[in-house]
């Protein structure tokens, strides 16, 4: 079942803008920012896929306000790059590095590769936890390849590079309504909203708890 309310576990800007609209997708339900619960973080992502990290830290927030909580991990991977960054997509050009400078590293990787070898997909996996540890996920995926140069002024991380199949403009160059229908995450979202809709019904939930 679909929660009245949740929280979202990430204190990503661009993940919290992309997230709210796509959980409204699902009907009437209130979202509620991380920074809304005072002392509440996420923990470190230190798992071994996408789903491991997505729940760690659905779970980790809803036991701390007492509320389920959404989650989600993504990545990049390239097929030129046996898979890379993949998992470390945040972390590919170093601790605290921008969205520019880990689109400059992956450009630099794929010097030399022709346009015939960008092949690439993102890759993201959503999940929905609640505080007695009940956890639902789905994964979202979209093909596409990686292009010479930057383009476009929306989107977030490795959107200014990445042309999905179904466009011929990068995801920081389509409209918000493109990006949802066709990206990763909205996929995700869609996927995670059908499982809610067939399981069962919701836990009673209690009031806030302390941090994660």
């Amino acid at each position: 079942m679909i929660p009245s309310r949740l929280v979202l576990a990430t204190a990503n800007r661009g993940k919290v803008a992309e997230l709210t609209a796509l959980v409204h997708e699902w009907g009437s339900v209130e979202v509620l920012p991380l920074g809304a619960f005072r002392g509440v973080t996420c923990p470190e992502e230190t798992g071994a896929t996408y789903e491991e990290n997505a729940a760690a830290k659905a779970r980790a927030v809803a036991v701390a306000t007492g509320l389920p909580a959404l989650g989600d991990d993504s990545g990049l991977e390239v097929d030129a790059l046996g898979g890379a960054p993949g998992l470390h997509s945040a972390r590919w050009a170093g601790a605290g590095a921008s969205d520019e400078e880990r689109v400059q590293r992956l450009l630099a990787a794929l010097a030399g590769v022709p346009e015939a070898g960008r092949g690439a997909r993102f890759v993201c996996v959503a999940a929905l936890a609640w505080p007695d540890g009940r956890v639902e996920a789905a994964t979202g995926t979209v093909r596409g390849r990686i292009v010479a140069a930057p383009a476009g002024s929306s989107g977030f991380g490795y959107d200014p590079v990445f042309v999905p199949d179904e466009l011929d403009r990068t995801f920081a160059a389509a409209s918000a309504a493109e990006k949802a229908r066709l990206g990763h995450r909205g996929r995700a979202l869609r996927a995670l909203g059908h499982r809610l809709r067939a399981s069962g019904p919701t836990p009673t939930l209690r009031g806030p708890g302390g941090p994660c």
